[in-house]
């Protein structure tokens, strides 16, 4: 059988494999949040339809999903932790992999980057600290100013370890092949490693290793409970995203993509720059050494075209590349950028929340054509 994680670089269209899932292509699609779960958060129809029109994809990463009540930031974000909501998302899965699909589930918790309408019983959002984020969340259709969160306790830590455990252990009773735990763009595990969020003055404060801590105990109970070969996690070192703040975040990943390493999962899914925005931004970072330091695969994501990412591919700088806001609008990307086509552009109103507009209705090169 032909070693397909060390198959030839440079070619977006060939295989791969990723632990135990033979991909097509090597392109993945990253989670977008669409706003769009039903009464309960649970993901509706309209998304077993979303989803298995883009299960050309190498590789389909959902939309990020809240392991707890709690770790709910936006309206009508999906979640993983009632029997409703597993049920929603094993439609989801069979739809996907009726169609030749493989999709992962991501794992999410906001942190302080939420509303206390959000919250239960209205209380305050989590955080490492009661810092409150200068960022906004979606609340009643629209964009508002987040609440100030209170800091976690020390014994409340290991529970939240323990959702993102069994939130993943949900996954995979929902059918999805693996989860992605989102460890980037200013949510909770992304507060605790940085200095600018993170003040506390106990084992996960202040230091690296301490700072580090809590992202690598949930790395590990994540693993623990569904294998590595089915868990990756995403990063975004240096992005402003959600009031993400570091004095030092080339030391700060110096110190933790070694670590997470050791722990062997399938993949690391690093937004280079700014989310959604200037890939240089920010203080000069090294990703090629980021990526030299991580020997599972790795996902190149923010900013991609086909040409950046056959280059990606073809010098050894990344094993797949996800595409984000292309696959709103051309649920056929692969083919599309197979054929050299031109893509359709995304209609930015209907991003956030509503029905099908701007959701399932965009057509594909074979719609458009008949």
């Amino acid at each position: 059988m032909t070693d397909l994680h060390h198959a030839p670089e440079g070619k977006l269209f060939s295989p791969y494999r990723l632990g135990g899932l033979e991909l097509p292509n090597r392109i993945v699609m990253a989670p977008l949040t669409r706003n769009r779960a039903a009464a309960g958060n649970v993901p509706s129809d309209l998304a077993v339809d979303y989803y298995a029109q883009r299960a050309s994809a190498g590789l389909i990463v959902s939309e990020a999903t809240q392991v707890c009540p709690e770790g709910q930031g936006y309206e009508a974000t999906p979640g993983i932790h009632s029997p409703e909501q597993i049920a929603g998302w094993r439609k989801v899965t069979d739809a996907v992999h009726a169609r030749g699909g493989r999709i992962f589930l991501q794992l999410w918790h906001v942190g302080r980057v939420s509303h206390v309408s959000l919250q239960p019983d209205g209380g305050a959002p989590v955080a490492p600290s009661a810092i409150r984020a200068d960022t906004r969340t979606f609340v009643g259709g629209t964009f508002v100013a987040t609440s100030t969160p209170r800091a976690l306790t020390l014994d409340e830590i290991p529970g939240v370890v323990d959702s993102f455990r069994q939130g993943a252990a949900n996954a995979i009773a929902a059918g999805f092949d693996g989860v992605e735990i989102h460890g980037a763009n200013g949510y909770l595990l992304d507060q605790f490693l940085r200095d600018g969020t993170n003040t506390r003055e106990d084992r996960y404060g202040g230091s690296l290793e301490n700072r580090c801590r809590f992202m690598l105990e949930v790395l590990a109970a994540v693993i623990g409970e569904v294998g590595a070969e089915r868990t990756g996690i995403r990063l975004s070192p240096v992005t402003p995203a959600n009031d993400a703040v570091d004095s030092n975040p080339r030391a700060l990943y110096g110190y933790l993509v070694p670590r997470i390493d050791a722990l062997h999962p399938v993949y690391m899914h690093v937004i280079e720059g700014a989310t959604g925005g200037d890939r240089g931004f920010g203080q000069p970072f090294d990703y090629h050494a980021m990526r030299r330091a991580f020997h599972g695969t790795y996902i190149a994501n923010n900013g991609y075209t086909a040409s950046l990412a056959h280059d990606a591919l073809e010098n050894g700088h990344a094993d797949l590349v996800a595409f984000g806001k292309p696959f709103i609008a051309n649920p056929d990307l692969v083919e599309r950028l197979k054929r050299g086509a031109v893509l359709a552009t995304p209609d930015q109103t209907t991003f956030y929340g509503g029905g099908a507009k701007g959701y399932t209705d965009y057509p594909t090169l074979a719609d458009a054509s008949a």
